[in-house]
């Protein structure tokens, strides 16, 4: 069945969700387009996904015991393992999707199709990269005769939220990119000093309860230490306030990324 498209002044305002349903096998085309090229003619293919979080994971677990870095009385890898899997998702979603825009600026100049689809779709490749690793993590997590804790029923909560920050802050990003492509050398720079205050390698700092609170204004502290909490329980906790101030932030850049690609899309094609 052939469907017309119609374009004027207001209609496409008011039909955008509408639209978005309706261009849905884009937004699965751009995502497996992204995710076969992203691991074209490598070697080991998509175990690089697995690759850099494991090679990280065996760096922080060796700097972690000669620093004597508590873990909760979890296993070390375990520990750090688990705040890497969050933590790899939304870098890699913020990357993705912050040059989206540019690199498909073809696509985006000639055709009409919500804008959203682009960012989104880069956040899904991400999310495929975090569901290979997770599967790591259950293998090792056998190797250490670990099991998971009753409360690890909330780990969809805490996935749910790693997942709205990299759409709300990935929409940020997209939206800025376009027009200040300065944020192409930005993001790489908030990707390698971000892991230190996120709570993937705890710094003394998170610990002092005077800090928590101030820290927790980056919402990846409460969803990193909601992922370890689930996952491996023990003495990793989750402070109620610090996980509200976390819930807060990612609820405010959800709603604002989204206000702000919408306010400047209309300019996309013309500056890009």
């Amino acid at each position: 069945m052939t469907q017309t498209l119609i374009i004027e002044a207001g209609r496409t305002e008011r039909q955008y969700w509408r639209d978005l349903w309706k261009f849905r096998e884009l937004f699965y085309f751009l995502a497996w387009r992204d995710f076969l090229i992203r691991y074209k003619q490598t070697f080991v293919g998509i175990a690089w996904a697995l690759v850099r979080p494991l090679l990280m994971m065996l760096a922080l677990t060796m700097v972690g015991k000669i620093g004597k870095m508590p873990t909760g009385g979890a296993p070390a890898a375990l520990f750090f393992f688990c705040g890497l899997l969050p933590w790899q998702f939304f870098s890699t979603a913020m990357s993705e999707s912050g040059n989206s825009l540019v690199t498909n600026a073809n696509l985006v100049s000639k055709i009409y199709f919500p804008r959203l689809v682009v960012p989104a779709s880069s956040v899904i490749v991400g999310f495929v990269d975090f569901l290979i690793s997770a599967g790591f993590l259950v293998l090792l997590m056998f190797y250490c005769h670990f099991t998971p804790p009753p409360q690890i029923i909330f780990l969809p909560l805490f996935v749910a939220l790693i997942f709205a920050i990299s759409m709300g802050i990935g929409f940020w990003i997209a939206a800025l990119t376009v027009e200040y492509r300065d944020f192409k050398f930005v993001i790489p720079f908030v990707v390698q000093f971000g892991i230190f205050v996120s709570g993937v390698f705890p710094l003394p700092a998170h610990a002092a309860e005077h800090w928590r609170l101030l820290f927790s204004v980056n919402p990846l502290v409460g969803i990193i230490d909601g992922f370890r909490w689930s996952l491996l329980g023990g003495g990793n906790v989750v402070p109620f306030p610090e996980l509200a101030v976390s819930v807060a932030v990612t609820v405010f850049f959800v709603f604002s990324g989204l206000w702000y690609f919408r306010k400047m899309e209309r300019t996309f094609a013309d500056v890009i």
